[in-house]
């Protein structure tokens, strides 16, 4: 009866788990990219002459399991023991049928694989140059019409869906969708460049194929080549700290002549986002632009409020960074001061002056100076921020 209870228990856990299952499938995700197509080929033909190796195997352990049971009276060999060389036939023969299988029927189209995931450069017609960070990617167009264009892509899923306790409904795309999505032209091959600034990081989209990790100091490369126009979704897939799950990946693949207007959109954006940082701002703008770009990207470490999380991540909220000078007697800004820690960082905090432009750096300096429960009263305009670069 004991047993029976156990089996009962433990059916019925299995059910109940079954509500935990967001989403499941039983194949890879449709290909959407000639690496992604050929490696579910070959995926595909290892696992049927692997299921056919299974058979076989699994089909004579049973025929010598029911042949020769004791039931059948079955009279094991007792009095004549197999030669040394026997036994090493019989050894070698299945190694040798193992050896040809792996290296002829299967490494071949594995090789082949290899040799087209490593061909970054051929016929290549664009660079895109990803760098990972904790946690967010960064997007640069290196070549082309769109070269100049740079930014980074941000989890935009509310805060509030995330906290434990959340009781409403979330978006459909939850913890999948950015405010940023990466554009590229389909049928065009796309060179990718992929770095990081602090830990390991890996840009993955599973419709791609493609996948490599980020190594901080070093440049890998892969490549993708989208054939069929649509929005993709991946995510980091390299355990990279806390916020491993807040990272993922958008990409819109869109017709050429769709491409090039985005192109020429996402640039008069980016000068008008340049052309701020030549104005005087006021106190009231930078705030509310700074509140935006804190917890974009700030509070996921110091927390919305700014309370920090001791050690690893210092509260903002009475910070001695936070409410001390900005600028020393003689104009520049002081080592360790606030603005020198968002520029360039320090230890575990990213250096921000490549990911943020000056309006976004003044904004989220004068925020987190006169809210999170500071009051320290100064603005600092992104003209100055401009100045402190050079």
């Amino acid at each position: 009866m004991q047993v029976l209870k156990k089996i009962g228990l433990g059916i019925a856990v299995m059910l109940a788990s079954f509500n935990a299952f967001a989403d499941y499938a039983w194949n890879f995700p449709t290909p959407a990219t000639p690496m992604a197509a050929d490696t579910l080929h070959v995926h595909n033909k290892f696992m049927t002459i692997t299921g056919i190796i299974f058979i076989v195997v699994l089909a004579i352990m049973i025929y010598a399991i029911f042949a020769h049971r004791k039931s059948k009276n079955f009279k094991p060999v007792t009095d004549k023991v197999p030669s040394t060389a026997v036994e090493i036939f019989w050894t070698l023969i299945p190694f040798a049928i193992l050896l040809l299988i792996d290296f002829v029927i299967m490494g071949i189209p594995a090789y082949h694989s290899v040799v087209m995931m490593e061909n970054t450069r051929d016929k290549a017609t664009m660079v895109i140059k990803i760098t990972g960070s904790q946690w967010r990617w960064q997007y640069e167009y290196m070549d082309g019409d769109a070269q100049g264009i740079k930014f980074v892509s941000n989890l935009s899923t509310p805060k509030e869906q995330t906290d434990k306790g959340f009781k409403g409904v979330k978006d459909e795309h939850y913890l999948l969708e950015v405010d940023n999505h990466l554009v590229l032209p389909v049928g065009e091959k796309v060179r990718v460049l992929m770095t990081a600034t602090d830990v390991l990081h890996n840009w993955w989209v599973p419709q791609f194929g493609s996948s490599r990790v980020a190594v901080p100091g070093f440049i890998r490369e892969t490549w993708v080549q989208v054939e069929v126009p649509g929005t993709y979704r991946g995510q980091c897939k390299e355990l990279c700290g806390k916020g491993h799950g807040y990272m993922p990946i958008v990409v819109d693949a869109l017709p050429m002549a769709e491409y090039k207007l985005w192109v020429a959109a996402k640039k008069e954006e980016l000068a008008k986002a340049a052309a701020g940082a030549d104005k005087v701002w006021t106190k009231e703008d930078l705030m509310a632009n700074g509140k935006t770009v804190y917890e974009k990207n700030c509070a996921v470490c110091h927390q919305v409020t700014g309370a920090g999380l001791p050690p690893a991540f210092p509260a903002l909220t009475g910070s001695k960074i936070a409410n001390g000078p900005i600028f020393g007697a003689d104009g520049k800004y002081l080592k360790d001061g606030h603005l020198d820690r968002v520029l360039n960082g320090v230890r575990v905090m990213p250096s921000w002056k490549a990911v943020l432009n000056d309006t976004e750096i003044a904004s989220v300096i004068t925020y987190e100076r006169n809210g999170l429960g500071n009051a320290v009263g100064d603005v600092l305009q992104p003209a100055q921020v401009k100045a402190a670069r050079q």
